[in-house]
This record gives structure tokens, sequence and C-alpha cells, in this order.
């Protein structure tokens, strides 16, 4: 074996050889990959290899698609039959809920090229003989989804990797994985080290275990998965002798299973509630095609539902149970990407599809590791979405809870309940004292909505009006014991309560908790040179102002965004978004220079964050503080230290709502000091606590973009009109690239919609938007404006959709809007509101 490679991958399962084939197709031959069995030992040999197209998210539908084509041309490049086997996919619809669902997948599928289509109950007979179509509402159909052989996979990317020079090392298990002092890995393994410049671990469920190899805790715990295998069924058998095709994967969402043709009998998936993580610590040295013992009686609502929907099915014979170990996150979506605080070390883990993925995984990763950067947005698979808090009793709750909602209605505002709550504010009972809905972000909760005093969901409104076993329309019932949250796809039971919040915030004054900020000190003697090099905005010159600057990709795309306040001489304070603590702070980790100039010192923890936002802010806050608050004395986008009642404060004259008024940046343990004293000098205004959803908005009314929405590294700075903040008269990262890209013509244009002819549906994000037939862009954002009282969209279009007044569509759950692109910030465009003097 030998002792020195470019890129050491471990794990030989679908995704690690997955990982070294796209590594030796962009030039790096001398990859090698250690496996400490035989390939496809983990979870590889006993996956039923479905490619599912089918996902609600960006970043993984992507990813789907890239695979289920690449694994067709593989077999045309090895000259390998891999399985492959394109026999389409349909998804039944057994309630509206569902069909909403449906309605607005495609348009996510539409704005990644997937073909998607509604097929009737005819239809559905049609490919399906063999079903009962009593009860449906209809379907949707993937033309281009199917299976694979997942071993013969695995054995072609082998095969293809060896063709291009890159080397795998079977029985060969890793033992230690260290660090050099030039930067470089170690990797100790049964046949001797390696040395190299990345590690990617693809090791599954042992995910864990490597990862403490390195001091990492890897967010991954395996759950079992249980699939049944029947026996021929002579009626199947019959049907194909006659000539008759093979049938399509079937998927009845609303009872959480999949089925397929196996061999002239059928396969059965179901994802049941119950299922218990495994694995917790490893599986043993020894683990090589290991199963575990089945348990029918979890899986018999699911089974009595396929007999009934698929007769034959009943009728055959069972052959086989497997029930094996599948990788889970607490979303359910891959790891893939940088290892946080590691330079060189990489993750390719936690796939809970681990076959559709596994091409787009490897594909993406090779382009990260070899280029530096991606080319598709990666945020919703990064592996620094999570942070120090998910541990191993957290882990076991969401990835259980992630398992058993697979096939459950995805809203775009649930929350889901498991591990909750993990991290609160010292302000959170208070928040519940005025009846708050909480969400959770980064382990954090955060009031989404306030509901009246003795508010409940109305009983008509529980359940989504079909005889399905897992659905839940609603979040659980909470701290009250009342069900007090509708989910759907459309204005929720909320809508009237959120536009009570704007309302309050618009006309008085409102209290927002944002203490899930990522908050971070910059400082030393380097410090302004440092951010100034790496942040495309300058930074201001005299202390106390405030400036709005992002992080670019080398190519000019949006990595990562920060507020910049010098707080004190030569020490900058930098706040981010709280979903991406672990991220923004690793990019700027990775971009500190090495002479030790420059210290970076989180303050996450420490500092909460309340925003007093409204018309009358500066009343409220006059009676709190001697501090003058005149325009003159305390400007718009500055930032001072002032006394708030009893408590202290750093006073930042910005927020996220288009409103007078102040953020107060201020030690945690004074929290409810200051809570209680803006509450008490506010009553006299009718000052209410507002939500996230209040926020968002009045956000969306302002043209205030997100990452990752309109912002992006798939968009550039200019596309995402960033142009204020752009200061091309200074270096910074990626600024040639930047500057070339803009000079050859941008790809995209930010431009924000009035939707008209809406009456219970907005945008959310994804939806398809066309002109004159024609698919022009997508929407990254959306909702209603209930200052402007209209319906907005965000989106991003090709160029010459964006002037001001043309007239385009967009989709909303298949029904086609006009929809008019309007001035940026729809409400108070020229800012007024924000500079209001005393």
């Amino acid at each position: 074996m030998q002792t020195r490679a470019r890129a050491v991958v471990i794990g030989g399962g679908v995704v690690g050889v997955s990982t070294l084939y796209h590594l030796a197709k962009k030039g790096w031959t001398d990859s090698v990959l250690i496996e400490r069995k035989e390939l496809t030992s983990g979870s590889t040999w006993h996956a039923a290899g479905l490619l599912p197209l089918f996902n609600m998210s960006y970043s993984v539908g992507q990813i789907h698609k890239y695979s289920v084509q690449f694994y067709q041309d593989l077999a045309v490049e090895t000259g390998m039959d891999t399985g492959i086997r394109i026999v389409s996919n349909i998804r039944l619809a057994r309630s509206q809920e569902r069909w909403d669902e449906y309605e607005y997948y495609m348009g996510v599928a539409e704005t990644i090229g997937i073909d998607v289509r509604k097929i009737t109950n005819e239809e559905i007979a049609e490919r399906w003989p063999y079903v009962n179509t009593e009860g449906l509402l209809g379907g949707i159909e993937h033309p281009d989804d199917g299976y694979i052989q997942p071993a013969d996979l695995t054995q072609a990317l082998a095969k293809a990797a060896r063709d291009m020079g890159a080397k795998i090392h079977r029985n060969n298990g890793v033992s230690a994985i260290t660090k050099k002092e030039d930067g470089g890995w170690i990797v100790e393994t049964d046949e001797g080290s390696i040395e190299c410049e990345h590690v990617i671990s693809c090791t599954g469920n042992f995910a864990r275990q490597t990862g403490r190899m390195v001091g990492l805790n890897v967010p991954v715990i395996p759950v079992e998965h249980q699939y049944i295998v029947t026996e021929a069924h002579p009626e199947i058998q019959k049907f194909r002798a006659e000539g008759g095709p093979e049938l399509c994967v079937l998927r009845e969402s609303d009872s959480a299973w999949y089925m397929r043709e196996e061999a002239g009998g059928l396969i059965l998936g179901p994802y049941e509630k119950g299922a218990p993580c495994c694995y917790v610590d490893g599986p043993d040295d020894d683990s090589e095609y290991e199963l575990f013992q089945e348990d029918l009686d979890r899986l018999m609502p699911h089974i009595e539902t396929a007999v009934e929907r698929v007769p034959y099915f009943g009728e055959a014979g069972i052959k086989k149970v497997y029930n094996g170990a599948i990788a889970y996150t607490p979303d359910g979506n891959p790891i893939i990407g940088p290892a946080p605080g590691l330079d060189g070390f990489w993750l390719n883990e936690g796939h809970s599809f681990g076959i559709t993925a596994a091409g787009g995984a490897g594909w993406q990763l090779a382009e990260w590791i070899v280029d530096g950067e991606p080319t598709i947005d990666m945020m919703g698979v990064d592996p620094r979405r999570y942070g120090p808090y998910a541990t191993e009793g957290y882990l076991r709750e969401k990835n259980e809870e992630a398992y058993s909602n697979v096939f459950t209605l995805h809203y775009p505002d649930e929350e889901r309940s498991a591990a909750r709550p993990l991290k609160t504010t010292p302000s959170y009972e208070r928040q519940k004292d005025h009846g708050a809905v909480f969400g959770a972000v980064y382990g954090w909760e955060r009031a989404n909505w306030y509901a009246p005093e003795g508010y409940e969901l109305p009983a008509e409104k529980v359940g989504v009006g079909a005889d399905v076993i897992i659905q839940e329309n609603h979040a659980p019932a909470d701290y009250t014991g009342r069900i007090r949250e509708q989910w759907s796809f459309r204005r929720s039971n909320y809508f009237e309560h959120v536009g009570n919040e704007v309302k309050a915030v618009t006309e008085s004054c409102g209290l927002l908790d944002m203490s899930a900020f990522a908050k971070m000190e910059v400082s030393g003697p380097g410090a302004r040179e440092w951010l100034e090099s790496i942040l495309a905005n300058k930074i201001p010159k005299k202390r106390g102002r405030i400036a709005l600057a992002h992080v670019l990709t080398k190519h000019g795309g949006v990595k990562s965004e920060f507020t910049v306040y010098e707080w004190k001489p030569g020490r900058f304070y930098l706040v981010s978004a709280g979903s991406y603590e672990a991220h923004d702070h690793d990019v700027l980790r990775r971009h500190l220079p090495i002479d030790g100039s420059v210290t970076l010192k989180p303050l996450t923890t420490q500092l909460g964050v309340l925003v007093l936002a409204g018309p009358n802010a500066r009343k409220v806050l006059e009676k709190l503080t001697r501090s003058s608050l005149t325009n003159a004395d305390f400007p718009w986008l500055s930032g001072q230290p002032i006394s708030v009642g009893k408590a202290s404060a750093h006073a930042l004259r910005v927020n996220f709502v288009g409103e007078l008024g102040w953020e107060f940046h201020h030690p945690m343990e004074q929290q409810n000091a200051l809570w209680d004293a803006i509450m008490e000098a506010g009553a006299e205004f009718g000052i209410k606590p507002f939500g996230i959803r209040a926020m968002t908005s009045m956000a969306i009314e302002k043209s205030y973009r997100l990452i990752p929405r309109e912002l992006s590294i798939e968009y550039s700075a200019y596309e995402s009109a960033l142009d204020r903040f752009i200061k091309m008269d200074k270096e910074f990262v990626g600024r040639d690239a930047l500057a070339a890209r803009h000079e050859k013509g941008d790809d995209w244009v930010f431009a924000t919609l009035e939707v008209h002819g809406v009456t219970d549906t907005d945008a959310r994000g994804s939806e398809a938007i066309y002109r004159d037939g024609t698919l022009v862009g997508r929407a990254t954002h959306g909702g209603f404006g209930y200052r402007t009282g209209k319906s907005l969209a965000l989106s991003m279009v090709k160029p010459g959709n964006g002037e001001i007044g043309t007239e385009l569509e967009i989709k909303l759950l298949g029904k086609m809007h006009k929809a008019t692109v309007i001035e940026e910030g729809a409400f108070d465009p020229k800012n007024e509101r924000l500079r209001a003097d005393a």
C-alpha cells in the first residue's frame, strides 16, 4: 500500500466509492479509498435501491437529479450492468393537504428541471393494474424515477475509479487519524499509514466513531429500517409473461410506504413510528453484512393499508424481511461538506437515501474539495448547520422523529417537537406568559407568534380530512395543554394573529427576542485590515457606525452575511443569522491570517438580543435612558453602549422590520430586567411582543434578502442586488471574479413581485415564475405584507424580466397568478420610518 495520497476516502459503501470516483474524475487520480471489510458490507448491500427524485429540499433535489442521470451514464462508461431500471414512480394522494404538497413540490421540481406530472386514478390503474384506486384523489408521476442494484452500482463505480488510477484497499481498517503540524493528515490503517492533504469520511454507521478520532461530534445516528420481500405472485408472473411492462415504483405517502416489483413478487418498505435508533456507540469491530431481528408488529398498520391498496401483496407469501441500519440526521438530510474547525477533513455522512444521493453527493464534494467551492447551493446539507447542542440524546430523539416523518406532509411552517425545548433564553417564561407559540432554530426556542389568551385550534381544523395512519397537520399540544397551531401550505390559523402583531408594531411598538443571533468578537492588531480584506463592504472608519457586509466565494457568490460594529477601539462585533452560527464562524476561522494578529471570540450564549421597533420606540426608550436618542446624536446605522433601566446594552439602531427601533445586545443574565423595563415603559403605548412570522412578513415588504434564499453561492453579489454593499475600490475575497462575472453579463436579476388574485395562498419560495408561458425564474421567498395589503414574492429571474412594471406569472399550488415587478421595498421604499427623528 502506498504511503502518500492526495486524498483518502474512508468507507467503501456506495457513497464512499462515488466520492473516490468523482475525485478521480476531477483529476485527483492519486486518491485512495480504505474499507475495513468488503465494499458495500455496511448498509449499501441491504438497501432497496430506490431512486426517488421527490425531495422538498432545493439542495437535495439537485443532488438526486444528478445521480439518476449519472447512473445511466455510468453503465455506458463502464460497460457494466448496474441493474438500473427507469420504470417511473407514482405517488398517491388521499387528501387535499397531500395534493397541496404535491402542487408545491412540482414548483420546486420545475425550477430545477425535474420532470413530474399529475395523473388521474384511471392512469394509475393503467400503470399498476393491481391497484385499488378507491379513496384516491390522483397522484403524481416521475417518468425518470426507478431503482438500481446497489452492489452492482458500487462495483461499477469502483471499476471506473480504478481505471482512472485511483486505489481501493479492502479489509483494511482505520485505527487513527492525526493532524500534521504542516496542515496535512496521517491516516493509520492495519496495513500502515498514509499521509494526505484531505480526508473524506464516508463511514455510514461508523460516522460517530470516525468523528471521535479527530475530536468531532458527527450528528449522525442510524435508525432501523425494515422492508418485506414477498414470494412471486402467479398473477404478476402471468402479466409479465404476456408482455406486460415491469411495474413502476408505487408510494402511498399517506400510509408511509413504498412498493415495487421484485422477481415476480413485491417489496414493501414502510416508515413506521417507533423505529429505534441503533449503533449508538457504533457497530462492533467485526460487523459485516449485519441485520437485526425483524419486528413485524411495528409494521402491521402499514401492511394492512398495503393489502387494501394492492390485494396481491396480501396473497403472496413472505420470502424475507430485512431489518438493517440506515444513517439519519435530525432533519433527514445528509451531511455533505467541510467539517467545522478541521481544515482538510470532509464529511459525506448521514445518508438516509444513500443510493439516490451517492452520485450527486460525490460530485459536489469533489467539486468542493478540488476547486474550493461546490457548484450548487449546499446550505441544506452543510455539516455546519448543526452545533454542539446536537448531543447523543438530542440525536436519538430527533433522528427517530426524522425517520417516522419521511412520508408525512412536509409543511413549510411545521415545527417538529422532539428534543424540545433545549436552549431557552431567560425571557422564555415571560414570552410564554404572553401566549408565545414557539419554533426552534439551531436548538434555540423562538416565539413564532403569540396566541390570544385561552386560544385553541378549532376542532374542525385538526386532521387532514382523510383516513390516514401517520399524518398530523398541527403541532402537538404545547405547554398550555392545547393544540394552537395548524400547519398548511395555505394561510393558516395564525394569519390573523400575526397580522395583529404587525399592526401593533406599525402603529405603536413591539418587542422581539432575537437572542439566537450568532455573535462573534474580532480583535487584535490586524483585525480591521483583515476584515477589510475578506468583506466586500468597507468597515466604517468612525467607531460606532454599523455596516452590513458579506463574505463572498472566490467566484463572487455570497457565502455569509454579517452586521459589523466596532464597539471598542480595534474590537469588532459581528452578528449573523442564528441558523448558521457554526457555518459563519467557521467561514471566519478559515480566513484567519496565520500570523496570529486576529483573535475570534464567540459570544452567542453570553449576549442576548431584544428588539424594540415601531414609531413609538423612541418614546419608550426615552423613559429608560438618559442617552440622547435624536438623529443627530444617535443616527440610523449606529450603535453605542447605554443604560436601559437598571440593565446595560449596546443599542444598535438597526432592525429587520423596517421601522424606527433599536436592537439591545445585552448580557444574557440581564435579559429579564431589560424585558420587564421595556414592557413596563411601553405599556402606555400599547406595546406588544411579536414573533418571527411578523418579523418575516415585514422583512419581505422591505425586500430584505436572506441566506440561502436570495443570497447564495449560485448567485453573484451583483445578481442579488447587493451593489451598495460592494466596494470595488478595495481588495476582498472574490473581487476579481465578481467583476469579471458582472462585466460578462449577469445570469440573474433580483426582483420583488406583487402577486395578484390571491385569496388564501401566498408564495413561500421555490415557486416557478413565467413570462408568456416560458419559465424565467423562481421565487425565493414570499408571504403576505400586512402593511401594504399585498401578497408579495421575492425572486430571482432571468435578465430582461426584472424591470419595474414587467408582467409575469407565478404558479401557486398549481394555479397561475399574475405578478408585477414592483419597486424594491414595497413598504416605505425611502426608509423614512427607519430614519425618523424625534
